[in-house]
């Protein structure tokens, strides 16, 4: 099967996308070809792409594609040609429109979740289930910071915590992404652009702080989640949109109340296949049953992906972004 990918051969801005075309060859042992429908668009590729997290290069970039297996090789059980599926990575490669897979690396896909869906949804939705239910194992009735309310992740984790029943406070950076915060289900919104965003926490909980801060931001936002967290509460630190977190001092966390903090990644709360497929078929259970909404804020052609990371990292998009083919 012909197929094109993006291949960089240096780290840099989004001008260093470039595009490749090549032929794959049948599936070996325990491999499967699929040829992607949609192609999902994550913080964490330019993260990649820039070289914050450091990736073998030459190489393939983007971990998050939903499409159909069109060859299964030897050894290959519980899919078959034709089957719809989706993968979260953790190898890269996912810019393609076909591409060769160890089984190990997909999800298939139920008849309810549609391939935009899986592609915007994956790697977030899969992300907001491990941070909220098996990290921070939020409890009905906490008060919990989002920072970040409308983006992708941000918006799915408000629905979340909201189904759960926790009092969630959310912040962004317009008064558009205010108003997307507050439809996805955000009790308490703070345009960040307009008011300190810690003050205003410790005045909506009478003083108290939340039990969970999830810090999708990083550098930018580290300290209002510092000053935003109650006593013996829990800061999520899960992203670095803005740049990591660094030269931390543990007697901060000690001044501000004995704080925890974390830095999780999803790869390593979905390793084993039973956590995997457990945790996936809570997502998909929430996600056809209506109680997480995907937004697909916007869709571009696969081909101008290096147009999305701009967008991307000015924080000029809302919710999921979808890479078209």
């Amino acid at each position: 099967m012909h197929a094109k990918a993006v291949r960089l051969t240096s780290i840099g801005g989004p001008e260093v996308i470039a595009w490749t075309d090549f032929d794959l060859k049948e599936p070996g042992a325990g491999e499967v070809l699929v040829e992607h429908t949609a192609v999902g668009l994550n913080m964490i590729d330019t993260y990649h792409r820039s070289g914050l997290y450091p990736i073998p290069i030459p190489g393939g970039l983007g971990v998050e594609a939903a499409g159909r297996v069109v060859a299964v090789g030897d050894g290959v059980t519980g899919l078959q040609v034709g089957d719809r599926v989706a993968t979260f990575g953790p190898e890269l490669g996912a810019y393609a429109t076909a591409r060769i897979y160890a089984q190990s690396a997909l999800f298939k896909l139920p008849d309810s979740i549609a391939d935009e869906v899986a592609a915007a949804a994956i790697l977030k939705g899969f992300t907001v289930e491990f941070l909220v239910e098996r990290c921070a194992r939020v409890e009905a009735g906490w008060p919990v910071l989002v920072h970040a309310a409308a983006g992708g992740v941000g918006l799915m984790l408000v629905q979340w915590l909201k189904h759960i029943g926790a009092t969630v406070i959310g912040t962004v950076s317009t008064p558009a992404k205010a108003e997307a915060a507050h439809a996805a289900g955000a009790d308490h919104v703070i345009d960040y652009a307009r008011e300190d965003v810690a003050p205003r926490v410790r005045e909506l909980t009478s003083g108290a702080g939340v039990s969970v801060a999830f810090d999708g931001v990083g550098k930018d936002t580290w300290e209002a989640s510092l000053g935003s967290t109650a006593r013996r509460g829990l800061i999520v630190s899960y992203g670095n949109a803005s740049g990591p977190v660094s030269g931390v001092a543990l007697g901060s966390l000690a001044q501000k109340g004995s704080l925890f903090v974390t830095r999780p990644t999803l790869y390593h709360y979905y390793t084993e296949p039973a956590e995997r497929a457990a945790g996936s078929a809570r997502v998909w259970d929430m996600i056809a049953s209506g109680t997480v909404k995907v937004s697909i804020g916007q869709r571009y052609a696969l081909g101008d992906v290096a147009q999305a990371h701009r967008d991307l990292e000015a924080r000029r998009t809302t919710g999921s972004t979808v890479l078209t083919i």
